[in-house]
């Protein structure tokens, strides 16, 4: 073999190997799964992870015990989004039928945390519904002009809704007018 062609495999050998390191390092291009809520979409959901994650960073939870809180808090955070929305404008009617679903969630809460853990919780329940009650005024506004300002799409396909195009008026043959002949 000589220098030139050795320099030249080289060479290629390099290039070869960039250009599959550059494909690499991009990877394939994700699809967003469409199917899955986004906060924008399912505000509920958003509201119930951000509870449950401060209860579970809170309380100090293990992987069964924050499975078990997510669950319930999702659950009890959509029921009392729709006391909310069933009883806008009555809050003495709110707070009294959400302390009902709290109280769902406490007994709930108590068949699987420890001991110390149901005491820091009980204790800090006010503190859990007031921040749950602040976050939810504060993301709904929130919400709202994040949607004004940047539309969703009308369509699951990402079309989105514009003014009908108008048909060009076909007029028949024979009456074209004066200036036809």
């Amino acid at each position: 073999m000589t220098k030139k062609t050795a320099f030249a495999s080289l060479i290629l050998a390099l290039l070869a190997g960039t250009a599959s390191a550059q494909q690499a390092s991009v990877g394939p291009v994700a699809v967003q799964d469409k199917t899955q809520s986004s906060p924008r979409l399912n505000p509920v959901e958003a509201r119930a992870d951000r509870l449950s994650n401060k209860m579970v960073r809170d309380l100090r939870l293990n992987n069964y015990q924050a499975t078990k809180l997510r669950a319930i808090n999702a659950d009890k955070i959509a029921k009392m989004a729709a006391i909310e929305r069933k009883n806008a404008g009555n809050p003495k009617l709110i707070d009294e039928q959400c302390n009902g679903v709290c109280k769902e969630r406490d007994k709930e809460f108590q068949d699987f945390l420890s001991t110390d853990q149901y005491s820091a919780y009980f204790g800090s329940r006010a503190t859990y519904y007031q921040a749950d009650k602040d976050y939810a005024s504060q993301s709904s506004s929130i919400l709202l002009a994040d949607a004004v300002q940047n539309p969703a799409p009308v369509r699951a396909n990402n079309a989105s809704v514009a003014p009908a195009r108008t048909k060009p008026v076909n007029r028949p043959a024979g009456n074209l007018g004066r200036n036809a002949r």
